[in-house]
């Protein structure tokens, strides 16, 4: 610690009582990501009971609440971020998850087994996601998200959802599909209600106490909230994402892992953020245009890698995981 505050004189060396602060701040971090973590996953028990509970489909349920639930760690803490005036820690959020998600999840996934993509998702999903994103780039060159600009977004994932679940429908339409859930005990309602409101406390709860923390150590480290956002905060709250695409990818369910990533992906930002702005417009200083052309690129790249064989390679996936690891390793470096 020493070594960089007398080499590295912008580095905020802290005192002691400043040190024992920074420590419990970051119990209060790991407490606030268990809280939403925990908090997004039953909630997302609760509402998938309640979708079977009245006969919706397992696949607009996955398409839907599932990816509703993976991406509510986001949700809360760049809505909560934003209202407490902290916007760069908000969109740092969504920016830094959305690299993780594409790079780092999709990387490990492929790493661990090869991922096949298919033709459909080529043709719409990954176009969309990289769509999103160079609006979501283009909005920021003014350092501004305005709610006009929020309410572009909202109906941008109107559509999504709209064009999504039309191709669920076709999809699940096949008498198959049907029979399966035929004889299956449905959920009790009482308990899949309380399992809801229970993660909902979680998540808010959680969500404020893990942003005041992070914002906490920020200020102690004199690192910006944008940094913050684009890593310890992106990296905590894609932990449910993680897990659900390692898991599928593992079981060799390819569809369900790379559906996840480019569901949350586009989530993020086209209903955390307009939901957010709609709420509080967000001024943006932090994000620089070398962490959306990171965003924007990785999108490209993994659009790039599934064309060609329609399957993310094992040595893709390294390539992938290590852009991942260059690009932290460099806030890191600017942080130092």
């Amino acid at each position: 610690m020493s070594f960089l505050y007398n080499f590295v004189p912008e580095f905020h060396y802290p005192s002691r009582k400043q040190i024992d602060k920074m420590l419990l701040d970051i119990i209060i971090i790991i407490v606030g990501i268990a809280m939403v973590l925990w908090g997004a996953d039953k909630m997302t028990e609760g509402a998938v009971a309640v979708a079977e509970r009245f006969g919706i489909s397992q696949i607009v349920i996955g398409l839907t609440v599932v990816a509703c639930g993976t991406s509510m760690p986001e949700l809360c803490v760049s809505l909560v971020s934003a209202l407490k005036g902290t916007s760069d820690l908000a969109v740092g959020n969504v920016v830094g998850s959305n690299i993780f998600n594409t790079m780092l999840i999709v990387g490990v996934a492929a790493a661990i087994t090869p991922i096949t993509i298919l033709r459909n998702t080529v043709k719409k999903d990954i176009p969309f996601a990289l769509v999103a994103s160079v609006v979501l780039t283009l909005m920021c060159l003014d350092h501004n998200i305005a709610r006009w600009e929020a309410a572009i977004l909202l109906c941008m994932f109107g559509f999504f959802m709209w064009m999504t679940l039309k191709g669920a429908k076709q999809e699940n339409s096949s008498p198959a599909s049907d029979s399966s859930s035929e004889g299956k005990k449905k959920p009790a309602l009482g308990r899949a209600i309380l399992l809801i409101l229970i993660g909902i406390f979680c998540l808010i709860y959680g969500s404020n106490i893990f942003v005041d923390a992070a914002v906490d150590v920020a200020t102690t480290l004199g690192v910006s909230e944008a940094v913050i956002g684009l890593t310890i905060v992106a990296c905590g709250t894609s932990l449910p994402e993680l897990a659900t695409t390692v898991v599928a990818a593992r079981k060799g369910n390819s569809g369900i892992a790379i559906g996840n990533v480019l569901g949350s992906n586009v989530f993020n930002i086209l209903m955390i953020l307009s939901v957010t702005g709609l709420i509080t417009p967000m001024q943006i200083n932090g994000i620089t245009m070398l962490d959306l052309s990171v965003l924007t690129g990785s999108i490209f790249l993994l659009w790039y890698l599934s064309f060609t064989k329609l399957t993310i390679e094992r040595w893709e996936g390294w390539l992938l995981s290590i852009l991942f690891i260059t690009y932290l390793s460099y806030l890191v470096w600017q942080v130092a």
